[in-house]
């Protein structure tokens, strides 16, 4: 029987021969460069996530690298090389680029960052990290922040540098920092979350001394900018288990800091859902929402699905029978999710987008069991507007009942709508309902001039259109001058 030791000993062989099949796919654009580096005195190595990643079989066009040379010295390398050139990071000492190549037979672009070996830290009050170039890269791979990225292969010799064990912690699947976990927090205290990020994004688990770092320290996330904050949080949710990363951001107190309506869920009991907290509901309705996704990763539905529910701790009522109510969580909720998410920095768009779909994520209960009139449909399709595919699923995932037969007659009712949905939007349009006469026509009609009066007439022919579906033009204009009449 093979022990331990020979247990793992397999186990780093195969993640090294997937590194040795990612980096000859790259090599025409490496060791190209690294040649280019090489010539000019000075060295190259692919480090960091791009190492992690090749040693995980999962390397991309993403190409991360770091060098002894200055970044006034990698601009001269790079310009004559690459097809296109950004200093947006220089001042930590980036340049970024962009190369076109042919591999293996494929027009490929590849993006790529070359690093001067630094080190850098934060000053107790400042958000800004100070930059010192160091002078080997055994100084530069002890200040990043994780083992697994603490990794580099020196070009063109493909060289393996690992002094802090990064391959065993990969093959492990845990995440541990190169130094202590407080040296490395303090240097920079985003890593914490990205110790939740990367436990979310690659499965990982995250050493005991870096949880404890992480919960004893939690308050320095207070100095990072939001929107560094926003980007981690975002790379967070659209993971593979963005639970998992949540789950270590609540348990460490991190998202008291960065996210507080979260861990305020887990003092709820929600009336729907008695045998789980808010807190638990919300991640299972996170994970219900991901498997009804059809492009890809959403972020503004996972969004949606995470903060549905937020408005609960604030409208909690004991009633007089022993249950208890949230009454009007999903406006109170929309508000929340619309101040949290205007803190973070997310984009108008973004913002408008995610506190609709907690506003209205609880319209489909209002309607009964299915009995919905075509009036009904058409106000949902109008409120929800281009959000309407995106309430769908959340209103799908929402239910996390473990009674089958109230769970399966929901899922019916549902059908249902979307079935009756599908049905008007063939017959009226429903995406684009508007009254049956515009402004001109009014108007028109009416005998009167541009003011008021004219938003009042083409509101209650929007009301009109919605409660009857589309009328007859001379029932409009009929409908349109008895309404006016009244108004005298």
């Amino acid at each position: 029987m093979p022990n331990a030791n020979e247990d793992n000993l397999s186990a780093l062989s195969q993640v090294q021969h997937r590194a040795v099949s990612e980096l000859l796919r790259v090599s025409p654009v490496a060791d190209d460069l690294a040649r280019r580096f090489q010539e000019a005195g000075f060295r190259l190595a692919l480090v960091g996530g791009s190492v992690r990643d090749a040693l995980l079989g999962r390397l991309g066009n993403d190409l991360d690298f770091t060098t002894d040379a200055r970044p006034e010295d990698v601009l001269k390398i790079v310009r004559p090389w690459a097809d296109a050139v950004w200093e947006v990071g220089i001042a930590f000492g980036t340049v970024g680029s962009q190369k076109d190549a042919r591999v293996g037979g494929v027009d490929m672009s590849f993006q790529v960052e070359v690093t001067t070996y630094r080190s850098e830290a934060y000053d107790r009050t400042s958000r800004k990290p100070e930059v010192s170039y160091g002078d080997s890269i055994e100084e530069d791979l002890v200040r990043r922040d994780f083992t697994v990225n603490a990794m580099a292969v020196a070009l063109p010799e493909k060289d393996f540098i690992d002094p802090y064990g990064g391959l065993e912690d990969l093959s492990a699947k845990v995440l541990r920092t190169p130094g202590t976990p407080e040296d490395s927090f303090s240097d920079d205290p985003l890593r914490m979350l990205r110790a939740a990020r990367f436990a979310a994004q690659l499965d990982f688990e995250v050493a005991p001394e870096v949880i404890a770092a992480m919960t004893a320290m939690s308050d320095r996330i207070e100095i990072v900018s939001a929107e560094r904050v926003r980007d981690e949080l975002n790379k967070l949710l659209l993971s593979a288990h963005p639970a998992k990363g949540l789950s270590l951001l609540v348990d460490t107190g991190l998202a008291e800091h960065v996210l507080p309506e979260l861990p305020a869920l887990r003092l709820e009991s929600d009336e729907h859902h008695r045998h789980k907290d808010v807190y638990e509901h919300s991640l299972i309705v996170l994970q219900q929402a991901m498997d009804l996704e059809e492009n890809g990763p959403d972020l503004v539905l996972r969004l949606a699905a995470l903060l549905h529910d937020i408005g609960k701790p604030r409208t909690r009522r004991f009633e007089k029978d022993g249950r208890v109510s949230f009454h009007h969580h999903e406006v109170v909720g929309a508000k929340m999710t619309k101040k949290r998410m205007t803190e973070l920095k997310y984009s108008n768009d973004m913002i408008k987008d995610v506190s609709k779909l907690v506003e209205l994520h609880l319209r489909f209960h209002g309607y009964g069991t299915g009995e919905w009139t075509d009036s009904a449909v058409r106000r949902y399709v109008r409120d929800a507007g281009p959000l309407v595919d995106r309430l769908h699923k959340l209103t799908r995932s929402d239910c996390t009942t473990r009674n089958k037969r109230k769970a399966t007659a929901l899922s019916r009712a549902y059908d249902g709508l979307e079935e009756r949905i599908a049905q008007l939007q063939e017959q009226e349009e429903l995406d684009s309902i508007r009254p049956d006469l515009d402004g001109n026509q009014i108007m028109e009609i009416l005998g009167i001039k541009p003011g008021p009066e004219i938003g009042q007439a083409y509101t209650f022919l929007l009301e009109l259109r919605l409660e009857n579906g589309p009328m007859e033009h001379e029932a409009a204009v009929a409908a349109l001058k008895e309404w006016w009449a009244g108004q005298s």
